[in-house]
C-alpha cells in the first residue's frame, strides 16, 4: 500500500487554529487543487503531507465567525460540485466590540446562517454560542457578560431549522488574562453553581426554540449539572452525524489530540490550520490561538473596550 494514502477518508478539520474560511481561502482552495495539505504539528513544528482529493476525504468541517466571503465566491458550491461533503461550525455571539472587534455586525451574520442553511440544509451545521464571557472593565466597575443576543440568535436560528448548539465557558490561559488586562478588560472566572445557574438558563432558553444545548470541554460542569439539567457533552466533529449525513466510512473513535478528559466528544480528525503560520484577524479578546488585528484597520481592541459603556 502506498504509505501517502490514508486507509480511511480523512475529515479534514478547517480549522480550530485559524479562521480559514474568513481569512484563508485562496490558500484551502490551492490546497485542494494541489491534492493536500502540509500540515504542521502546532507543538514540535514537524510537518508532514495530508492527502486531500475528494476519494480521500470523507468530509470537510468548516469552522468560522465569517462566512461572508465562503458564500459570496460560491467555494460551497464549487466543493460540492468536486466530490467534498461539508460540514459547518458557525460561532454566532452577541455584537461586542470589545470582545469580537472585527467580526460583521450580528445581523450580517445572520444572514450568513440563513445562506448557508438555505444552500446546504440545517442538518449540515452546529451554531456555536462560544465562549460565554464574565469580565469587568475595572475592579470597581459591575460585572458584564456576552449572553445579552443569544435569545435573539437562538429564535432566527430555530427559524431556519437549526437544532444544535455547543457552548463553553472562556478558558483563562495566562496570554489570555494577559492580554485582556493590556486592554482593560477583567475576566473572571464564575464557580461551578454559577456556571450552572448560567447554563440551565441557556438551557431553558434554546429549549423554548427547540434547540439542543451542549457543552464543549466542560465534563466538571455537566457532571454538577445532572443528568436532568437540559444539557449533554458535545462534539463540535460530530462522528454520528457525520456517519449519517455521508456515509460510516471513515475511522470512528475520539481524536485523543483534543482535550477527551474534558470532555471533548469529537471524532478523530485532521487539522489543517496552523497557529504559526496563520494569524486570526478577528482579533478577539479571548483568543488563545494567534489573534493578530488586519494591519489596514489598526489595533482597535483597546479603544473598543475603553470606550464601551460599563452598564
Amino acid at each position: 500500500m502506498d504509505p501517502s494514502q490514508p486507509k480511511y477518508p480523512t475529515i479534514l478539520s478547517a480549522s480550530r487554529r485559524t479562521d480559514i474560511p474568513a481569512f484563508y481561502l485562496d490558500w484551502f482552495m490551492a490546497g485542494l487543487h494541489s491534492g493536500g495539505f502540509e500540515v504542521e504539528n502546532p507543538y514540535n513544528r514537524r510537518r508532514r503531507w495530508v492527502p486531500a482529493r475528494p476519494h480521500e476525504v470523507h468530509s470537510i468541517v468548516l469552522w468560522s465567525k465569517n462566512f461572508d466571503a465562503f458564500l459570496r465566491r460560491n467555494i460551497g458550491e464549487e466543493l460540492v460540485r468536486r466530490g467534498y461533503h461539508l460540514f459547518f461550525n458557525f460561532t454566532v455571539n452577541a455584537d461586542d466590540a470589545c470582545l469580537e472587534p472585527h467580526v460583521p455586525p450580528l445581523e450580517a451574520r445572520l444572514q450568513q446562517l440563513g445562506e448557508l442553511v438555505r444552500r446546504f440544509g440545517p442538518q449540515t451545521l452546529i451554531w456555536r454560542f462560544d465562549p460565554i464571557c464574565f469580565y469587568r472593565r475595572s475592579p470597581s466597575s459591575p460585572q458584564e457578560n456576552n449572553l445579552e443576543a443569544l435569545a435573539r440568535i437562538a429564535g432566527a436560528a430555530a427559524r431556519l431549522g437549526v437544532r444544535h448548539c455547543i457552548t463553553s465557558f472562556v478558558d483563562l490561559y495566562p496570554k489570555v488574562r494577559r492580554r485582556a488586562q493590556r486592554h482593560g478588560i477583567i475576566f473572571e472566572a464564575p464557580g461551578l453553581p454559577d456556571k450552572r445557574a448560567v447554563l440551565k438558563r441557556m438551557a431553558a432558553t434554546l429549549n423554548d426554540c427547540g434547540i439542543a444545548l451542549a457543552t464543549c470541554c466542560e465534563a466538571d460542569l455537566l457532571e454538577v449539572l445532572g443528568a436532568d439539567g437540559g444539557v449533554r457533552p458535545g462534539a463540535c466533529i460530530p462522528g454520528d452525524r457525520l456517519a449519517r449525513l455521508y456515509g460510516p466510512h471513515f475511522k470512528r473513535t475520539r481524536d485523543r489530540g483534543q482535550r477527551v478528559s474534558a470532555g471533548c466528544g469529537c471524532n478523530l480528525a485532521v487539522d489543517i490550520g496552523s497557529y504559526h503560520r496563520q494569524p486570526c484577524y478577528h482579533d478577539c479578546l479571548f483568543c488563545y490561538a494567534r489573534p493578530q488585528a488586519p494591519h489596514q484597520r489598526g489595533n482597535t481592541t483597546e479603544s473598543a473596550c475603553k470606550s464601551a459603556p460599563s452598564n
